[in-house]
């Protein structure tokens, strides 16, 4: 009886030890995560107070600033500049803008920078199916650039892409390939640092699958944007987008003239609702009423949907589309050219009653 108290005291007072054993180690966790994370929060590099200015995209999450931070040595890893900002109630309350920045600052410090907000950047946005005159023409009305030195950036600067070895040397050459897209830049932006904003823009959208999938077709990245860049003119609903690609595709692949209005109204430099007979006549290496084949190069900015679109057409057999008789803006799609002909008598006859 008296060794079976004892055992029962014994076992009473080990239950304990390892409660009281537990207690500590659990103090002693959340004193180490502390140490870590303070660890983590202090400077770089107290004594250094140079400074970096460093631009946070708009859309940026906790982790990418923190990787941005990272790559310049600001701060110490990710993952502690993520921990603060989490128990501290930054996260998801920092801003996009140009910020200046020194190995001297605090996480704390940069935090409280980044969560109020940058006065340093200013905002423009480029549609898609913007060509280079045109985003040339938006950039210079908001003043962030002179119109003639951006053109001539566009045309001659240097910038270290590894697509820009496939395109034309000269006059637009960057035509297609200034990524339409809303953007955040310093003030003191100049014209270069614009073209190769965007132009970083698009090496990033055009993925490593993307090569892959432009040799499966048989096609290099310039032809793909040039194609896309025709998708992006012709199509006003995103649903019709595969299937433009389809016809474009099938009409190259049995040697017809693709007769798009898009690149006629770039080859005359103007937007016409309605072309007429000797608007598709005109001699031009852009007119495709009158050319066989592709024309030189892309017709404007194309957006991602029309990337994807070119790179990943629908399967079809259709040769022909006119725009429907409403105002969805989506296109009736044929395969043969009685087909095509009721389509257009249809659409004729719904623009003739508007009149």
């Amino acid at each position: 009886m008296g060794s079976r108290r004892n055992k029962v005291k014994h076992r009473g007072r080990f239950a304990a030890s390892v409660i009281v054993v537990l207690l500590l180690l659990a103090a002693g966790g959340v004193a180490g995560l502390k140490m870590y994370m303070e660890d983590g929060a202090k400077p770089v590099n107290p004594t250094d107070s140079s400074y970096v200015n460093l631009l946070i995209p708009s859309g940026s999450t906790t982790q990418k600033i923190g990787e941005l931070l990272e790559s310049y040595d600001l701060i110490k890893d990710v993952s502690r500049f993520k921990m603060v900002a989490r128990l501290e109630g930054y996260d998801g309350n920092l801003k996009a803008g140009e910020y200046t920045f020194s190995k001297s600052m605090s996480v704390r410090d940069m935090l409280d920078i980044l969560s109020a907000g940058s006065a340093n950047t200013k905002r423009f946005t480029i549609p898609e199916g913007y060509t280079v005159a045109k985003t040339a023409d938006k950039l210079e009305n908001e003043g962030f650039i002179d119109r003639d030195a951006f053109m001539d950036a566009a045309d001659n600067a240097e910038f270290p892409y590894k697509f820009m070895q496939e395109l034309p040397k000269g006059h637009g050459r960057l035509e297609g390939f200034l990524f339409p897209e809303t953007y955040d830049v310093f003030t003191t932006a100049t014209e270069e640092d614009i073209i190769s904003r965007m132009l970083a823009q698009f090496d990033k959208e055009f993925t490593d699958e993307y090569y892959v999938r432009a040799d499966e077709l048989g096609c290099s990245l310039y032809k793909i944007i040039t194609i896309a860049s025709l998708i992006e003119a012709e199509a006003r609903a995103a649903v019709d987008r595969p299937l433009i690609a389809s016809v474009i595709y099938n009409r190259l692949s049995v040697n017809m003239k693709l007769q798009l209005d898009a690149t006629v109204q770039y080859a005359l430099g103007e937007t016409k609702e309605r072309l007429l007979i000797k608007d598709t006549q005109i001699d031009h290496p852009y007119n495709t009423y009158v050319i066989d084949g592709l024309p030189p190069g892309p017709i404007c900015s194309p957006g991602a949907d029309s990337i994807h679109a070119a790179l990943y057409p629908a399967e079809s057999n259709y040769l022909f589309y006119v725009r429907k008789p409403d105002n969805s803006g989506e296109h009736n799609f044929a395969e043969s050219i009685n087909e095509f002909n009721r389509y257009k008598a249809q659409w004729q006859q719904y623009q003739n009653s508007l009149d």
